[in-house]
């Protein structure tokens, strides 16, 4: 693992979430370190990073993507806050959400609609 990938994924998680690096560093640090350091230099450092698709896109296909396994909320909300920190809309991350009932069935995407519901609820963006 070179040290240009951990800060090339580290800049671009930091574009993304100023603080997300850190804690999942906090996080982790005492289990596996080593877990942390992947979860910047190989998400953010090589596919984020990537010059094909914006990173708005990327937010907007991972929570798809997250919608449809059905068992990452915190992950799911993790996301949902970086769609909003790149410009993502409230329409956008439900008609996301929404396209996924689709393919991963309407349990995934109500459950997935609710853990979007606590995140805009947090935002002020929608009432209790």
């Amino acid at each position: 693992m070179t040290d240009s990938r951990y800060e090339k994924g580290l800049e671009t998680l930091k574009g993304i979430s100023s603080d997300t690096a850190e804690r999942i560093n906090g996080l982790l640090k005492d289990i596996c370190p080593d877990m942390a350091r992947l979860v910047v230099e190989f998400p953010y450092g090589d596919i984020y990073s990537r010059p094909g698709l914006d990173i708005k896109t990327r937010e907007l296909i991972t929570i798809a993507s997250l919608t449809t396994l059905g068992y990452a909320k915190d992950q799911l909300k993790a996301h949902v806050h970086n769609a909003f920190n790149v410009g993502c809309t409230k329409e956008e991350i439900v008609e996301a959400i929404m396209q996924m009932a689709i393919y991963a069935g309407f349990p995934a995407a109500l459950n997935a609609l609710f853990a979007a519901k606590e995140v805009l609820q947090e935002k002020g963006l929608i009432g209790a």
